[in-house]
């Protein structure tokens, strides 16, 4: 560290943990006083009420919240998917072209989400490719918005392997096929399964576009919570708000585990 006495540790300890509380936490402890809140007239909440979370968990929310895991899901499988395409064969390139593949995968990001809605809506809204007023167009702009990251994730893991490896397995007569199963994509395997991670993370929240594309049955949860804030339902958000906060998590920790590799340990036997 720069800072070297323990006082001054101690201080910037303090200013980042009182950054934090008011950045992070606090909002996170008032969305949750919230949603149990019956009534708020002061600092405090003036009871505290089930009723907001039943309510969050009624059949229609849990229906939206069921439509944002399985977009949420889909879109994040198609962005890493392709973003672990393009990333190794981005790597195969000349640097010029590469930093070319780079700026277009990272165009999405430039852009406000609405700009993304907007072209998609404007893209397919006819003949040939036609996907307004269906599921799909919703599922692909949220795929579009977070292919950059599940891109650069894997770009990024790439850049850490030691090109060694796949030399070696290409001098042992391995095919270029059967070194990148065998070889390059299990120690990218924690890589891809942290790009799956965020893109799942950024669709579940995901609101500019998504509110510009989606048909009546497919609404997602962030967009319910949009419209109960709208109309200034503040506790029946703030429940719907912590009901997503809860199904991000537990899908997050599902992904986080299935993205874990066990290397089997050598058996005695085996080593002989």
């Amino acid at each position: 560290m720069l800072v070297w006495s323990r006082r001054s540790r101690w201080g910037v300890l303090t200013v980042f943990g009182a950054l934090f509380g008011m950045i992070l936490l606090a909002p996170l402890l008032i969305v949750v006083l919230a949603a149990f809140a019956s009534e708020w007239n002061s600092v405090l909440p003036g009871g505290l009420t089930t009723t907001h979370l039943q309510a969050a968990l009624s059949a229609d929310n849990l229906a939206s919240l069921s439509v944002s895991i399985q977009t949420a899901l889909l879109s994040g499988a198609a962005a890493v998917l392709v973003g672990t395409a393009a990333a190794l064969s981005a790597a195969r390139l000349p640097p010029m072209l590469r930093r070319t593949v780079d700026l277009l995968f990272h165009l999405p990001v430039a852009v406000p989400s609405v700009v993304v809605g907007l072209g998609m809506l404007v893209a397919f809204s006819q003949p040939p490719v036609l996907l307004n007023g269906t599921r799909w167009i919703v599922i692909a702009s949220q795929a579009v918005l977070v292919l950059a990251f599940a891109y650069s994730t894997v770009s990024a893991a790439l850049l850490r392997l030691d090109p060694g490896l796949a030399q070696i397995a290409g001098s042992l007569g391995a095919r270029p096929t059967h070194v990148l199963r065998r070889v390059e994509l299990p120690l990218l395997l924690p890589a891809i399964a942290a790009a799956a991670s965020l893109s799942v993370a950024l669709c579940m929240g995901e609101l500019g576009a998504t509110i510009m594309l989606y048909p009546a049955s497919w609404r997602t949860l962030p967009i319910s919570i949009f419209g109960l804030s709208d109309r200034g339902d503040t506790f029946l958000a703030s429940a719907d708000t912590l009901v997503l906060l809860l199904g991000t998590y537990l899908l997050l920790t599902v992904i986080s585990g299935a993205g874990r590799v066990r290397i089997p340990r050598l058996s005695h036997r085996s080593r002989h």
